[in-house]
């Protein structure tokens, strides 16, 4: 049924339903707008969610009582929230999310999308985020979609045939742009030392962001890479032009990009729109350790906050002030363990805060999460150097990692190795 407005649409909505809400840069933020506006005439409705851009508005303490947010992974518009105990965190690998709905474990009474147009049969599309959308959509009961004539109709597991949706309202809206972040000489040393690490005929993984961009920067002159991520940006695109990125000694999808969410410029979009090349799947599948090991040569490359002298990854929280998420990382380190040839990269700036402070630690910070472990960590690369952690003891481990952190921090790490592990390290 068609409406003119989203809080129309939002109508359908009672008290204490739970909501799943697409993500990522596909972020049905008309809705949400809606739904802040709705939501004081309902009572303890819960909104599920990963990263989402434009819904600071659902973080107001007005809502309490109304609507809560419930994030598998807190961006910079949950952050405030979950910090202020207005919104909730819950920890859990990307790949883990469908199948709660799937199974039931975690129900789901509604679903808010933001759609293509629909074609001549009637099937509009995810666009540029399917994650753990599609999962929710074979089980809510209620499908409340924004229909954007601007959102690109990807390849894949997007398609929702408009029988599927409850309600609707269509409104041409651009949609939310990231462009590429400016390089440092920091990111830029760091991008050269990951690429060193990368071979011709690998099949890539990697995230959004200053030191991936650097990294695909450095690789003009490899041969036929190929790319299984969670998600990619424009870092892509000029090696997909060039043709280093072809996918030609992919098992899995041979010859095609396989993601399950895009975000960067309107290029970008632009590129993903109709192209076959490109195939948006659900994330159980794409970030499942089984698929991912199927291609030979997975290199997973991601990133940390923190690093401790034995290797635990901390990822998602600075001590106990949760950051970001769990997401993928595991999912990839683990698949790419797993795979024939395959490696994994963490890879950090040595400092923080202006160089104050040494993201190689001798312990991680209180409360901090650990999203790799140090039995799964491979390389960890600053602008340093690379440390290869795989099958090292701790004070092998120790001792390369202080080699690749800051200068300024080296003897003091060596003096905690001793006084907090009982390590004895040469530097």
């Amino acid at each position: 049924m068609r409406v003119e407005t989203a809080a129309e649409a939002l109508s359908i909505l009672a008290d204490n339903d739970i909501i799943w809400c697409q993500s990522m840069a596909a972020t049905p933020y008309k809705l949400l707008e809606g739904l802040a506006e709705i939501a004081p005439s309902r009572k303890n409705m819960t909104l599920l969610q990963l990263h989402t851009e434009h819904s600071e508005m659902l973080g107001d303490a007005a809502l309490s009582g109304h609507l809560r947010q419930r994030a598998f992974f807190v961006g910079k518009s949950t952050r405030e929230a979950v910090s202020e105990g207005l919104a909730d965190y819950v920890p859990i690998f990307l790949s883990e999310i469908p199948k709660l709905f799937r199974s039931g474990e975690q129900h789901l009474d509604a679903v808010l999308i933001q759609v293509s147009a629909p074609d001549a049969h009637g099937n509009c599309s995810l666009g540029i985020s399917v994650e753990a959308t599609r999962a929710a959509l074979q089980v809510a009961k209620k499908v409340i979609a924004w229909v954007n004539p601007k959102m690109p109709r990807t390849h894949g597991d997007s398609f929702v045939h408009m029988s599927r949706i409850d309600r609707y309202f269509e409104l041409a809206q651009d949609l939310p742009l990231h462009q590429r972040p400016q390089q440092s000489k920091t990111t830029l040393r760091i991008g050269e030392r990951v690429a060193e690490l990368i071979n011709d005929g690998d099949c890539l993984q990697m995230g959004i962001g200053a030191i991936p961009d650097a990294t695909l920067g450095c690789l003009t002159h490899h041969r036929d890479l190929g790319i299984h991520t969670e998600m990619f940006s424009d870092g892509v695109l000029p090696l997909v032009t060039s043709g280093v990125i072809n996918n030609s000694r992919k098992r899995k999808h041979r010859g095609r990009i396989v993601t399950t969410f895009a975000m960067g410029s309107q290029e970008l979009y632009d590129f993903v729109d109709d192209n076959p090349q490109v195939a948006f799947l659900d994330v159980e599948y794409t970030n499942d350790t089984a698929v991912i090991r199927q291609n030979k040569q997975v290199m997973a490359i991601n990133s940390a906050l923190q690093v401790d002298l034995t290797g635990q990854v901390c990822a998602d929280s600075i001590g106990t002030k949760v950051y970001s998420g769990v997401g993928g990382q595991m999912d990839f380190v683990r698949g790419a363990s797993l795979s024939e040839g395959g490696r994994s990269v963490i890879a950090l700036p040595a400092t923080a805060a202006g160089g104050q402070i040494s993201r190689i630690s001798a312990m991680l910070a209180p409360g901090a999460g650990v999203v790799t472990t140090r039995a799964h960590v491979h390389y960890v690369v600053t602008e340093y150097g690379v440390a290869n952690l795989r099958a090292r003891s701790l004070t092998e481990r120790a001792e390369a990692l202080i080699h690749i952190a800051a200068p300024q921090f080296r003897e003091q790490l060596a003096r905690d190795a001793c006084d907090d592990w009982g390590l004895r390290v040469k530097i």
